[in-house]
């Protein structure tokens, strides 16, 4: 694979050390995912931002870049969400001592690389000018959004490899990059009107949990929409994108999208693949829809009522607007700061400008910036039931994040919500009844063969030799949220491995899903020795690989023979390299349990 020559210089040290370690990941990055060449990139957007999401992990990291000589970031790069609003942080009520000191060493350590601190969630929403072109981009709605709707192309980065591409300006050119790669693989019929912003999250979170582990998609799900009106707002886009992207969905085929080259009609007009075959034929219908809806309805009195997750468009600030005003024409007003609006500074002051914020500050809508629902710490004493519009906020706002108990609504019934709180039997505040998570699919049998199989490592780690015991499942591992970032305990109800601990095992998975801040969690485990001791992914996982890669964590992905479906939990095993060779090996298996 032919370097180009600044990436090689970078390699060697000649533009400091910060940026010698991020060429070192590109080409790890490069290695592991195949790529014939390595590709000038555009523009870089950065994740791993709140002290809720980066953790000691993060705060560690850019500590040690920041005490290494370097120069910074090469290409236009932009910066996600913060964990709260700096001009209003009294009023979020954020009881984490320390908080707003720790959010403001991280952006400072951000500044500091050259990086853009526009602190949005939503960087293909007037945040930059590039439609095409390739980026590296590390927020899954955003790489969701930009794919489907853009000509721009990005793989799924984590924040770690986005932010190495934004300091060496060079990004292996694999998977979306390649059209061979952007084929939709997943047929979903669209059976119902979908009318509310709301209803589009539903549909995209509901697509994400159909898909199932022995499914084969080794850049995650691609659905291609049958059924979606010709029409689609900005915000209706949105919404279905990033509740798609909750399960690793990192672009959709709609009918905007040109079948040529990539589909095939058959006799009834419908699409195929090339090959005639589909991971998965789904249908989404109006019982599908008021299901969910029944599902996630509030059945005890709600807190808080949040809007904008990702961060609010323009066009959901004029909606949430409109909603507000048939409340005040009557002299309502929201008691005790019930709605929050989260949105960026762009957005802010074009609804400042044409007087929405106005509507909406005058009837005690509290606005913030520079901060999403997903990553703001709420204070326990205040808050215990929140209600949203929004699918990407419920999946992380009810995970290990926050643990709160989390209902869906329309952007109307939230702000009628919040006008008009609803009365229960129960008055006391406690969580809502929650219907119980879904028992994600595992195709696993236990096995009581011998196993040995060849795979692929890291191109900057050398030889190594380690035995102990595998923690393996056939079901990806969402780490931010999802995997306790003190205790490394995973904490994903339904989850195949629920309970279990990753501390000091051979770590046996997929591929991470999920948010992009995943490699600050492992990182922060790692630092604290509550990590494992090596890390095995079936398919090459960007939100993985790159914390491997920087704190020298043994890793190895593509075994000839499915690590994940040829080794047992609790099996003894070896893994090792010798030279360019990576080997996974059973020593002993586990009986197994009756």
């Amino acid at each position: 694979m032919e370097r180009p020559q600044r990436l090689q210089d970078q390699l060697e040290g000649l533009e400091g050390s910060t940026r010698q370690k991020g060429a070192r990941l590109v080409l790890d990055l490069a290695m592991t995912a195949g790529a014939e060449k390595i590709i000038p990139v555009q523009h870089a957007h950065i994740s791993g931002v709140s002290v809720l999401t980066g953790g000691h992990g993060l705060r560690r990291f850019l500590a040690d870049l920041e005490s290494q000589k370097g120069q910074g970031v090469c290409i236009p790069t932009t910066l996600n969400s913060a964990g709260c609003d700096a001009e209003k942080f009294e009023d979020m009520h954020i009881a984490v001592p320390g908080f707003l000191e720790a959010q403001f060493e991280i952006i400072h350590a951000y500044q500091s690389l050259g990086i853009q601190t526009t602190l949005s969630c939503t960087p293909y929403d007037r945040g930059i000018e590039l439609e095409s072109g390739i980026g590296s981009w590390a927020e899954s709605n955003a790489v969701c959004y930009a794919n489907t709707w853009s000509s721009l192309m990005t793989n799924r980065e984590s924040g770690l490899s986005a932010l190495a591409t934004a300091l060496t300006g060079f990004a292996p050119e694999w998977g979306l990059h390649l059209s061979k790669h952007r084929q939709p693989n997943v047929l979903v019929h669209l059976e119902c009107d979908l009318h509310h912003l709301s209803d589009w999250s539903i549909f995209g979170d509901w697509i994400g949990k159909q898909v199932r582990p022995d499914w084969h998609l080794p850049f995650g799900p691609m659905p291609y929409l049958i059924g979606a009106p010709a029409h689609m707002s900005f915000a209706m886009k949105k919404a279905l994108t990033a509740a798609a992207a909750n399960y690793g969905t990192p672009m959709l085929w709609v009918h905007e999208h040109s079948t040529d080259g990539i589909l095939e009609l058959d006799e009834h007009g419908q699409p195929t693949l090339n090959d005639g075959q589909w991971q998965g034929i789904l249908r989404f219908t109006e019982e599908d829809l008021r299901q969910r809806y029944d599902e996630l309805a509030p059945k005890r009195p709600v807190d808080l009522v949040v809007i904008g997750c990702p961060q609010a468009s323009l066009e959901e600030i004029r909606i949430t607007a409109a909603s507000v005003r048939t409340f005040a024409e009557m002299s309502q007003r929201v008691q005790d700061d019930r709605l929050w609006v989260f949105t960026s500074r762009e957005n802010y002051d074009l609804a400042l400008a044409d007087g929405s914020i106005d509507i909406l500050e005058q009837a005690g809508v509290l606005i913030l910036k520079d901060t999403c629902p997903e990553v703001t710490p709420y204070n326990r004493e205040k808050f215990n039931h929140l209600l949203t519009n929004s699918m990407k906020a419920e999946h992380y706002l009810t995970s290990g994040l926050n643990r709160l108990p989390t209902s869906v609504a329309t952007i109307h019934d939230c702000v009628k919500e919040a006008f008009q709180p609803s009365q229960y039997d129960d008055n006391e505040k406690g969580e809502s009844i929650q219907t119980p998570p879904p028992i994600l699919q595992t195709t696993k049998v236990h096995q009581s063969n011998s196993y040995s199989s060849d795979g692929q490592g890291l191109l900057s780690q050398n030889d190594f030799s380690i035995v102990g015991k595998a923690l393996v499942t056939d079901v990806p591992i969402t780490f931010l949220g999802y995997v306790n970032p003190d205790t490394g305990i995973i904490e994903e109800e339904g989850h195949p491995l629920y309970g279990e601990s990753i501390k000091d095992s051979i770590l046996i998975f997929p591929k991470g899903s999920g948010s992009t801040v995943a490699p600050y969690v492992l990182m922060g485990l790692l630092y604290t020795s509550k990590g494992p001791k090596a890390v095995i992914n079936r398919d090459v996982c960007p939100l993985t690989l790159p914390a491997c890669s920087l704190l020298g964590v043994p890793y190895g992905f593509g075994f000839e023979q499915d690590a994940c479906l040829g080794i047992n939990t609790g099996d003894t095993v070896r893994f090792e390299r010798t030279g360019q060779r990576v080997t996974l090996s059973v020593i002993q298996r586990i009986e197994e349990s009756n």
